[in-house]
């Protein structure tokens, strides 16, 4: 009996040594999971898919229902890092772009991407991109890194354009009609092109912070946004500006151009201000809150969807007033 209970202690003692040193597959890790409401959004854009958000850990959801669920996109392969930026160039093919000069594409309306670029070391962020009248993309990021594609965004080239220095290039924009570009940066610089993107040249700076974005409001007006909520308005296609006065202070991070003709822009402190008189005042809309507010979209409902680094945000836009000749239309207008 005892030399019985002596061989199934050694047996067991030998399947437990087995068990431990056997190889074992670890179970896969799941992605880590923002909820929308929490996450640091970047870009918030209308598409074939419905409505794409994108930002941290490389994070990028889709919202067939108007904002009411969110899907996340499959992202092939996903390197978590930060995306700066969403851009479409239709309602099928867009960019994401980010952190280690990654550049993700979509063709199917940002459901799905796949990498176009990427770099592992010493990869400065790229901060905007747009597809130029001539089909080709062209990219702008930190250091005064320009890109250009020429085959829908599939491979990617360093391009001169004669940007001064190695300040970074924060956003590129362009006019309605697709004309007039202007891409803006960090110490007020700015360069225009008004063929389509073919040849760039280099304004004077008119101010020495950092401009985030301009909007093209049609014919020859323009209004350049961004630090310490500085606005700047030009009627020459961006040849000459002139500052707008705001009693504001806040840095202005987003525009975008309502379905009306409205002028948003909005920044630190969840301010929101409009114009509709082609940026020659503003409006306040939305005031207060630590988020910092970093892109616009006019949902179909006509509200205003507001991405953040605290999560995605919705605002009713107000209508339109009637108002009569020469009467006020805000109490709140401040130039």
């Amino acid at each position: 009996m005892r030399m019985f209970l002596g061989l199934s202690a050694c047996l067991l003692v030998a399947l437990a040594g087995a068990l431990a040193f056997s190889p074992r597959s670890a179970p896969s890790l799941r992605p880590t999971d923002v909820p929308v409401e929490r996450m640091r959004i970047d870009g918030i854009k209308a598409s074939a898919a419905g409505l794409v958000l994108a930002g941290e850990l490389g994070q990028i959801r889709f919202s067939i229902d108007q904002g009411v669920s969110w899907h996340p996109a499959s992202v092939s392969p996903q390197r978590q890092a930060l995306i700066t930026r969403l851009v479409f160039a239709d309602a099928h093919q867009g960019l994401a772009l980010g952190h280690e000069g990654w550049i993700l594409r979509s063709t199917d309306g940002g459901r799905s991407w796949h990498e176009a670029a990427f770099t592992d070391s010493d990869g400065q962020p790229l901060m905007d991109a747009a597809r130029l009248p001539s089909g080709d993309w062209l990219a702008v990021g930190a250091f005064g890194r320009v890109l250009r594609s020429t085959d829908a965004g599939q491979h990617w080239a360093e391009q001169s354009i004669g940007a001064p220095g190695d300040w970074h290039l924060n956003a590129i924009a362009a006019s309605p009609d697709r004309h007039q570009w202007l891409i803006v940066g960090e110490a007020g610089s700015l360069l225009r092109s008004t063929d389509g993107g073919v040849h760039w040249q280099v304004i004077e700076p008119f101010y020495n912070g950092s401009l985030y974005g301009a909007v093209g409001l049609g014919g020859d007006v323009w209004v350049a946004y961004g630090m310490r909520g500085k606005v700047f308005r030009s009627s020459d296609a961006g040849l000459h500006w002139s500052p707008v006065r705001l009693s504001r202070s806040e840095s202005l991070y987003a525009g975008t151009l309502g379905p009306d003709g409205t002028l948003l822009l909005a920044g630190q402190g969840g301010l929101v201000l409009s114009s509709r008189d082609a940026g020659q005042s503003f409006q306040v809309l939305r005031d207060g809150g630590q988020e910092n507010l970093t892109d616009l979209q006019v949902d179909s409902s006509g509200a205003l969807l507001l991405a953040s680094d605290a999560g995605l945000r919705r605002l009713p836009l107000p209508p339109r007033p009637q108002a009569a000749s020469g009467a006020p239309t805000s109490s709140q207008e401040i130039r």
